[in-house]
């Protein structure tokens, strides 16, 4: 059995503690971050809080092995005392949202290897994807996720609001989401890439920027540009 403490009540904080209860080889407790002085002892302390906070909050932490779970912030920014480690989930939490993490990566970094073997063991207990990741490498991940991810979304919200100011539904555009993302898992990126961007369609984008915001045709453009650009990463 692994003795588990969590640091936090976000969403991360929350997802895990709910799927480490479901496990049975895992004990454990989530405290506020605001309670550090009644942490039990644990086999792993995971601070779960806000990346601001992860220095101070692990400087009070007395606890032999504590860890973090953030993508931008570097093993060595955790000030506790003892063992240091990453517990890094690669997905995006929402408050009512269910999270698959048999679907999720699991990013772990560690000081020792009997360590990282313990931290492997518990990501292994409620999922299955595991990968070695260093803090300079987590960094590199961690902004191609906010492309992927936050970026992305972003977009999504604009063509929302598009399709409202149309009156037009977006779920229309659902199964075309879909299939983008669908094709990508047996094709490059950049050969998956379609559009009148990649076309060198002009009357199309001309077209298009002038349905479009100031803001919205900057984004455009920009996005436009960096399609055409094929010396670009």
């Amino acid at each position: 059995m692994i003795s588990v403490v969590i640091v936090g009540n976000g969403n991360v904080a929350t997802h895990l503690t709910n799927a480490f209860l479901k496990a049975d080889t895992i004990s454990v407790t989530q405290i506020n971050s605001r309670k550090l002085e009644k942490i039990p002892q644990a086999d792993v302390t995971i601070i779960a809080v806000s990346d601001d906070a992860i220095e101070s909050v692990s400087s009070k932490i007395k606890n032999s092995f504590v860890v973090h779970t953030s993508g931008s912030v570097a093993l060595n920014s955790l000030k506790n005392s003892g063992n240091k480690g990453v517990f890094y989930p690669l997905q995006t939490f929402s408050k009512n949202r269910e999270v698959d993490f048999y679907e999720v990566p699991f990013c772990l970094e560690a000081e020792n290897n009997e360590d990282y073997q313990l931290l492997e063991r518990l990501a292994k207990s409620i999922g299955n994807k595991v990968f070695s990741i260093n803090s300079e490498q987590r960094k590199a991940l961690h902004i191609a996720a906010v492309f992927v991810n936050n970026f992305t979304n972003h977009l999504y919200k604009i063509g929302n609001g598009i399709c409202k100011e149309y009156h037009i539904p977006f779920e229309i555009l659902h199964p075309l989401i879909k299939e983008t993302v669908a094709k990508i898992e047996t094709l490059s990126p950049e050969k998956a890439q379609t559009g009148p961007a990649i076309r060198n369609d002009q009357k199309t984008i001309k077209k298009h920027l002038d349905l479009l915001t100031e803001n919205q045709q900057e984004i455009y453009r920009i996005l436009t540009k960096s399609i055409q650009n094929k010396d670009e990463l």
